[in-house]
């Protein structure tokens, strides 16, 4: 009796009978979702089709059987990169799959700190009329952290909203495409924006990039948002700096741990809104993520991954 191959998929908003389950059964492929055992999940799996789950070292070595995994997004760092090529596993994510869905909720946290639409209708739920004012998006700067698809994408909306945009980025000049960008090295981007936004991916470079010293950087008025990773920006010194008003507020997405830990000491801090990491997941990208995935698993698994981030370490072991 020839096995079955089997496949597990653990992004939470795609679901048994769903058209990406359809597509994979209809390859000949079993589908597992998850029990709260993410070991015992694994066991006997080829493919893996993940969301945010900590794929480590240890858990990929109890995965006997494991060969492709698939991000159903762009950031990977959950996933130990190097311990699945040792394994022979291959890791894919989905480059540019939700820059749109990106860069719409990017523009949304700018126009939302601007006009201080949190404040206001907290303020009425309250019993109140806040009357504040607030200021316009039109001549001011942002500063773009990464040249990502994301970032790319926020570009033109800025702009459309009469934005100057500034980047700083280690893309190579010949490889920038916006003319009307001003590529800049992070300390005078941090001195000259508005808004800092933060489109780039968590590396042992980026972790905490985003500290103290950069905080002294930007000016008292401007506002920090983070749609990449969390663990970009030092929290502790993000909150002391909007608490003592050397930068005015934050709009982050994103946190060091998800959900935020009630002892964060992000919580408390006038001037710091947090949500729960909503920047990709449009009904639109959700399906394009989940289709694309499952796409990306099945070549994966024929041996043709189109979007391995390991491709080169495993192709360095195999050499040896």
């Amino acid at each position: 009796m020839i096995a079955v191959p089997r496949i597990l998929i653990t992004t939470d908003y795609l679901r048994p009978g769903d058209e990406v389950d359809e597509l994979l059964r209809s390859r000949g492929h079993q589908t597992r979702y998850p029990s709260g055992d993410l070991v015992a999940d694994l066991a006997g799996v080829e493919g893996a089709l993940v969301g945010h789950d900590r794929l480590t070292a240890e858990v990929l070595a109890s995965a006997d059987r494991l060969r492709a995994v698939v991000r159903t997004g762009v950031g990977y760092d959950a996933i130990d990169v190097e311990a699945a090529a040792r394994a022979g596993i291959t890791v894919s994510n989905l480059p540019g799959i939700n820059a749109n869905a990106v860069a719409e909720y990017t523009m949304g946290l700018l126009l939302a700190s601007a006009r201080r639409l949190v404040e206001s209708a907290a303020g009425v739920a309250a019993g109140g009329w806040p009357r504040g004012d607030g200021r316009e998006l039109r001549g001011s700067t942002l500063g773009l952290i990464g040249y990502g698809a994301a970032a790319r994408a926020v570009m033109p909306l800025a702009r459309a909203f009469g934005m100057r945009v500034l980047c700083t980025t280690g893309v190579p000049a010949a490889e920038r495409a916006d003319a009307d960008v001003g590529f800049v090295e992070l300390p005078e981007l941090l001195a000259e924006a508005d808004f800092v936004s933060v489109h780039t991916a968590l590396t042992p470079r980026t972790r905490g990039l985003l500290d103290g010293a950069a905080f002294a950087l930007m000016k008292p008025g401007a506002v920090l948002v983070n749609t990449a990773r969390g663990a970009i920006v030092d929290e502790d010194a993000l909150a002391a700096a909007v608490r003592e008003g050397r930068i005015a507020g934050a709009a982050l997405d994103v946190v060091g741990e998800e959900p935020l830990p009630a002892e964060s000491p992000l919580r408390g801090v006038p001037g710091i809104y947090v949500h729960s990491h909503l920047a990709g997941q449009t009904a639109e990208a959700r399906r394009a993520a989940g289709i694309e995935g499952a796409r990306e698993l099945l070549d994966a698994l024929a041996g043709r991954p189109q979007h391995a981030v390991n491709a080169h370490l495993i192709e360095k072991r195999d050499n040896r």
